[in-house]
């Protein structure tokens, strides 16, 4: 990937992501890049592009790194850093009203790429969920956390930070967290908000759809008469996939 001496971009790859302004998943398209003689003459490490949303023409900007400089080419790097992010969401209906707050804001700090201001709020709301449910519960959480890793097939080198992050404390030796990168966030991303979800969204939609099937068969509904089942969760089948 490179811009030429007559300013054009040079990328070859076919890139898609989800946009931060219509959330839909679609091909982006380069639109504007910095001329060849700034870049020349002020030999930044970094520098900014501009892609367009093929699904709603709208601008998404990105952060590329310089990687070097020749008489005809400004090299960078094909791996882009996405400087907007969409809104990550999650039905908070079913989480307690002391732990609904602290994930919001934690996942308020992943869509702005606040990664270890990120890290250091999935410690606080994991605090939390552990004086929720006790010391019994915070045993099922971190047995969870072990079915996550197996399920995602994560090595120990992946797994460890996350693990580091979720269950350490801040009496830990320095330094309290490792370092988290984009990577690394995206899949602490996926195992909180699994995490969340078996605790408590998944236990509320199926006591409250046992309740629906004996209040149908006491009134002589079948099945059908009780509303849709709940929906299945698709975290582990993200992190297998490793999408972010």
């Amino acid at each position: 990937m490179y811009i030429d001496i007559n300013n054009r971009l040079h990328d070859d790859q076919t890139r898609a992501l989800t946009c931060p302004h219509c959330a839909v998943y679609t091909h982006v398209t380069p639109v504007a890049a910095p001329s060849f003689a700034d870049l020349a003459a002020t030999r930044p490490k970094q520098t900014g592009l501009v892609y367009r949303c093929d699904a709603c023409n709208s601008p998404i900007f990105m952060r590329a790194q310089v990687r070097g400089h020749a008489a005809d080419r400004i090299e960078l790097s094909a791996q882009l850093e996405e400087i907007e992010r969409p809104p990550e969401s999650f039905d908070y209906a079913d989480l307690p009203p002391e732990i609904e707050p602290l994930l919001s804001e934690t996942l308020q700090c992943y869509s702005n790429s606040l990664f270890n201001a990120f890290a250091t709020m999935c410690r606080r709301t994991l605090q939390a969920v552990f004086a929720n449910l006790g010391e019994a519960g915070k045993l099922r959480v971190f047995d969870e956390l072990n079915n996550v890793r197996d399920m995602a097939e994560l090595d120990l080198e992946t797994f460890a930070p996350i693990k580091r992050v979720l269950f350490g404390t801040d009496s830990d030796p320095p330094p309290h967290f490792p370092p988290i990168d984009d990577f690394q966030a995206a899949l602490l991303l996926e195992v909180v908000k699994d995490l969340m979800y078996e605790c408590y969204v998944r236990r509320a939609r199926l006591r409250q759809a046992i309740v629906v099937r004996r209040a149908g068969s006491r009134t002589g509904g079948g099945p059908d008469a009780t509303g849709s089942a709940p929906t299945e969760h698709k975290s582990h089948d993200a992190l297998a996939n490793g999408s972010a």
